[in-house]
């Protein structure tokens, strides 16, 4: 029992690894802890109980946030989000105890083994975790090392792959401890060897100059929805926008940034009143402008009753003109959509964002070429971004990635911890990506990950920027996607066992 106790204050040390502590040795130092306890534990049932301890207390700690978000809905208590992160945790805290249980299983009696098969393990559980049940993705051990260069061999490897590293060199130092030197040398090694060889894929200089504005207005979940404050919003994005300048610009607005729907298929005056906020905001813009934002699209089959909603990205021209809309794909349950409404309904439960009705969902990944210089887009609304492999249409690649996002109820650790999430995409997929939120953290993101601008947490502002070019060519884990990091996760595995039988 002591052992689990360790094991979750492990976990919970390991949480400050990620943003917006970011001290990411904590990762390597508490995954060295948790092989040393698996080492030292007797059975299967007890190694399980570890891997499960550790997650609990990662996740219980670094997922904070969510608890917050609990408090900006009235409908519900807020201690009822504290009650949200224990049984979130609780479920999370499942694949990491799978993956101590296979390092115990194949690895109980040597070391070695023991390392290869819990970074195997770890890299593939966090990959079921971001697809069971809708998936939840947050945070996963690459994301302490986001900061660091490592973030260079996630092009290579992806997300998951880059998990495995981290837990490799983890158990590495580990294994320092008992004076096996060879696999911390060999690990470093090939870690530099990831970090050095995609180096030169983003060309020093863009060919075409694209300016594009970021606007972070600094507006409150507490504020967005309530009564009458749309003017007070208008005002202060039109402010910050400016007028034009002559120079295209792309412009950039938040999720939602509009909280009247940009479409609305009902008749009786709803129509006109999108057409009025698209030519609202489009006032903003010059001849060649484009603005991006966030907004609600409305359905009617009859043109009276609300059939369907979706959260959506518009492209609008001058004049209001839609050039294209995308529609968020994946849903936030219970933020975009509560599950099984009649039930939860029934006992009080209810959407943390305001509204009577759930949106549909869009039909995932899409491309949209918005003309001229600025070329195609691909889009992540809000916490799509954290999908490793889900976030581009392989079919019609775009040049960048637009991720607005309303990060307003996420606290003060999941606004950063988003952004980091965002750092491994735009490595991953070597695509430049846009951030633009409500209260912070907007940023431009490179290709290789590197944060270019950024406007802090609960400021106003705007980011003037070029838009960064993507890759000269599509990088390893943008052609095949999660299978290779998957197909490494079990190489890992298989040779950690054959090793082991060999050695016996």
């Amino acid at each position: 029992m002591l052992y689990v106790l360790y094991a979750f204050i492990a976990g919970a040390v390991s949480a400050f690894a990620f943003e917006p502590v970011a001290w990411w040795p904590l990762m390597l130092v508490a995954i060295a802890a948790l092989c040393e306890l698996i080492d030292r534990t007797k059975s299967l049932r007890r190694s399980l109980a570890l891997g499960f301890a550790f997650g609990f207390g990662q996740f219980a700690i670094s997922l904070n946030w969510i608890a917050t978000s609990f408090t900006y809905q009235s409908n519900m208590p807020a201690w009822l989000g504290w009650v949200a992160v224990i049984v979130l945790s609780l479920y999370l805290a499942l694949y990491p105890a799978i993956a101590a249980g296979l390092a115990w299983r194949f690895g109980r009696d040597d070391r070695v083994v023991l390392v290869c098969v819990l970074g195997g393990g770890w890299a593939i559980t966090e990959w079921l975790r971001g697809s069971m049940f809708t998936g939840f993705p947050w945070n996963p051990a690459a994301a302490a090392l986001a900061p660091t260069p490592l973030i260079g061999v996630t092009p290579l490897v992806g997300t998951y792959g880059m998990s495995a590293l981290v837990v490799l060199l983890g158990g590495a130092i580990w294994l320092e401890y008992y004076k096996k030197w060879l696999p911390l040398v060999v690990i470093l090694a090939i870690a530099v060897f990831l970090w050095v060889l995609p180096s030169s894929a983003v060309p020093p200089d863009p060919l075409t100059v694209r300016n594009v504005r970021i606007v972070q207005p600094n507006i409150g979940q507490q504020d967005k929805w309530r009564p009458g404050f749309e003017e007070e919003a208008a005002r202060r994005l039109a402010t910050l926008s400016g007028p034009p300048t002559g120079v295209p610009r792309l412009l950039l607005w938040p999720e939602a940034a509009v909280t009247e729907p940009l479409e609305d298929a009902r008749t009786d005056g709803h129509q006109a009143m999108a057409l009025f906020e698209r030519t609202r905001a489009a006032s903003l813009l010059g001849p060649s402008d484009v603005l991006l934002t966030g907004g609600i699209a409305i359905g009617s089959n009859d043109g009276v009753r609300v059939d369907s909603a979706a959260n959506s990205i518009f492209a609008i021209a001058p004049g209001g003109r839609v050039i294209g809309r995308y529609d968020k794909a994946h849903l936030v349950p219970y933020g975009e959509y509560l599950p099984m409404r009649p039930l939860l309904s029934a006992i009080g439960l209810s959407r943390l964002a305001p509204g009577d009705f759930d949106f549909t969902p869009g039909p995932g990944p899409r491309t949209i070429d918005l003309g001229g210089q600025w070329g195609k887009v691909g889009f992540a609304l809000c916490y799509e971004i954290i999908f490793s492999g889900h976030v581009v249409d392989w079919q019609d690649r775009p040049g960048f990635i637009f991720n607005p996002s309303n990060d307003a109820w996420f606290g003060r650790w999941g606004p950063p911890q988003h952004l980091a999430q965002a750092r491994l995409r735009a490595a991953e997929e070597g695509l430049p990506v846009l951030r633009a939120t409500p209260t912070g953290i907007s940023a431009v993101v490179d290709a290789r990950g590197n944060v270019v601008k950024q406007i802090g947490w609960r400021q106003a502002g705007v980011i003037d920027a070029v838009l960064p070019p993507a890759a000269n060519a599509p990088p390893l884990f943008a052609r095949f996607g999660n299978s290779i990091p998957i197909f490494w996760a079990f190489v890992l595995i298989a040779a950690g066992i054959v090793l082991g039988r060999k050695r016996r």
